[in-house]
């Protein structure tokens, strides 16, 4: 189809506005990762975990100097006063935040004003009267440790510039160590403490759905200890200072050939059919997204609905992971508004890799959310052997896709066409700009895309899809740095294997009549899905009352293929509970973990863990202790 040049421009003038905007964006994620990380170093360098709070002003000045800032006496003070008695890991990340770190102009400056000639120096002895009479006065021990530093000092002077390019330094590596530290320890990199943790994200009192676009958090999610890593303790060093602890075992032998067979679908021939693709995303903090359907049925009657992993093209020598990605799909009544919405079941009846539930459903709407544990699905560190190619020219210089980055882009293609008939729609289209840029395409660019790209009933077709990464590609005059920003943000790594994705499909049959199915949103696990989850297992699966602490019970849900554990803290206080897998053998934990530990709000149940069989072939024992520390 033919374009002109005004309208091509127009189209890449959107397209990189709406870009720049999404790079901006995540720029100031990456940017927030980077403070909460150095947060969380400089935290665990003195205390033990970020659910322990600061509970002096020693530890307070400490933590602030493992955090580059070199706090003074009026500084602590205004944070611990008189009334203070603890401070937690958020109020620690507030004081950060407000407290920037002194540059070395700022320091240069303040040393200048007593250097009234700009010779660089300052006696000792003008030193001595300013520091021992100074609203904030040092001892002369104090200052003795200063003057007797070598490194900045001579004849009786102070060399303020080496001072400050030695206290630059100390901050510098102070931060570095503390981030290396944290690095080092798999256990304290992973932890999930503290109300910016698992309270809020799995908690059913405190909804939160996070959005894409994707920040940073590495997670190794193998549950027992490979061989020559250090033994995890079964106790964390947070729970061996504990005045109490209560523990409870629960453990159970698990078979991936449970007799729950799902119905052949071959079986209901007749019955009328709708089906939606979608896909699990993971991002880079470990956190999954995914599409969320309605379903509408206009009249009682018997369904079967089933999720599976989409097996799109298979490439000989290219892996195809997502295959083995658990899959379910949580069943929910829409009943007078969206927020008010009831959990009707779950897929767990299972069919190879097939997931499905059968029922009677009344008419009305439903949602339908996808739901995957995390156990497969998950970050890992595979060596690239060299980055994949994804443009070529020809003689005369014009640029064309490589073979490989075209198979690619048909495999989004077929991913991102939900409903399946061979074009994107608008709607489609937008749900992958959401995930690539966090922009839509408006009406009014769809109307340029269409002027220039091969469209069928004003939907996009997959010559005008590879055309217009083409067009992308040729804005930047060959540079494949955007494209791979797409890539990447679909769950494909530089060898072009789609490793931190999982694209599913959906199938409704309905007896009686015409099932209709519309993806509505791509997000993060809602509030709703949690409490679903936690529904289910309280449902489903067995009780334990915690020895000696009746408040506290423990659901364990054993599916077959997967257990969800869920626990419940009836009480007027939060409690923390201590959870050691390490008599488990062939398991797989979606926390990464052998031993963590979570914190549950009061009067509320969150999830602790979900665990697979490490290999599906072998017998697996989930064995788990839960002990409550406070």
């Amino acid at each position: 189809m033919a374009s002109s040049p005004e309208n091509n421009t127009s189209f890449s003038v959107q397209k990189v506005t709406r870009f720049e905007s999404s790079q901006a964006r995540k720029s100031q994620h990456a940017e927030e990762a980077i403070f909460y990380l150095n947060c969380r170093a400089a935290y665990l360098t003195v205390l033990k975990s970020s659910l322990e709070n600061i509970k002096s002003k020693e530890q307070l000045s400490l933590v602030l100097q493992q955090a580059g800032r070199n706090p003074s006496q009026k500084t602590v003070n205004k944070y611990w006063t008189s009334q203070t008695t603890t401070l937690n890991f958020d109020d620690f990340c507030t004081i950060l935040k407000k407290e920037k770190p002194a540059t070395k102009t700022e320091l240069l400056e303040a040393f200048g004003k007593i250097d009234t000639d700009n010779t660089g120096y300052i006696l000792h002895d003008e030193l001595y009267k300013i520091l021992t009479t100074a609203s904030e006065k040092m001892t002369r021990d104090e200052v003795n440790a200063i003057t007797k530093q070598a490194d900045f000092n001579c004849s009786g002077k102070l060399d303020y510039n080496k001072f400050c390019d030695l206290y630059m330094t100390t901050s510098e590596q102070c931060c570095k160590s503390a981030r290396e530290k944290l690095e080092v320890d798999s256990r304290w990199r992973q932890q999930q403490f503290g109300s910016q943790g698992e309270t809020s994200s799995e908690g059913i009192t405190m909804p939160v759905s996070k959005p894409s676009p994707r920040i940073s958090r590495k997670t190794d999610h193998k549950l027992t200890p490979t061989k020559g890593e250090s033994r995890t303790p079964s106790r964390p060093s947070s729970a061996q200072s504990c005045k109490a602890s209560i523990s409870t075992s629960v453990s159970l032998g698990a078979s991936s050939n449970r007799n729950t067979k799902l119905i052949e679908p071959d079986t209901m021939k007749e019955w009328q059919c709708a089906q939606s693709k979608g896909c699990f995303y993971l991002e880079d903090d470990g956190e999954i997204i995914s599409h969320k359907y309605r379903l509408h049925l206009p009249q009682r009657s018997t369904v079967c609905i089933t999720i599976k992993p989409l097996n799109i093209r298979q490439v000989e020598g290219k892996s195809c992971h997502w295959l083995s990605v658990d899959t379910a799909l949580y069943i929910l009544k829409e009943n007078e508004t969206q927020e008010n919405l009831q959990l009707v079941s779950f897929t767990e009846l299972q069919n190879k890799e097939t997931f499905g539930w059968k029922g009677e459903l009344g008419a009305g709407v439903y949602w339908l959310l996808p739901f995957t544990t995390g156990c497969r699905l998950k970050k890992v560190k595979t060596q690239i052997t060299g980055e994949a190619k994804l443009l070529s020219r020809g003689e005369g210089g014009e640029l064309a896709l490589t073979k490989e980055f075209r198979a690619a882009l048909l495999d989004i293609f077929e991913t991102i066409d939900l409903d399946g008939n061979g074009l994107l729609s608008l709607e489609e289209y937008n749900f992958f700009e959401l995930r690539t840029s966090g922009e839509k395409c408006d009406e009014e660019a769809w109307a340029v895309c269409k002027e220039n790209f091969d469209m069928k009933k004003n939907e996009l077709t997959r010559q005008g899809f590879m055309d217009l990464n083409l067009m992308e590609a040729n804005d930047r005059e060959g540079d494949p740095s955007d494209l791979w920003v797409t890539l990447l943000s679909l769950g494909y790594n530089k060898a072009l294997e789609m490793t931190e994705a999982c694209p599913f499909v959906i199938d409704i049959y309905a007896e009686k009549c015409k099932p209709r199915i519309k993806a509505v949103y791509l997000e993060a696990g809602s509030w709703q899905l949690n409490r679903a989850i936690c529904k289910s297992v309280v449902n489903k699966g067995e009780a334990k009352v915690m020895d000696g602490c009746e408040n506290i019970i423990i659901y364990t849900y054993n599916t077959g293929r997967r257990i969800t554990s869920v626990i419940e803290n009836k009480s007027e206080n939060k409690v923390i509970i201590h959870v050691n897998n390490e008599q488990s053998k062939n398991c797989l934990s979606n926390r990464g973990l052998t031993v963590f530990a979570v914190e549950v709000a009061p009067k509320s149940m969150m999830v602790s863990q979900h665990v697979m069989p490490l290999n599906e072939q072998e017998e697996w024992l989930y064995n788990c202790v839960y002990s409550l520390l406070r």
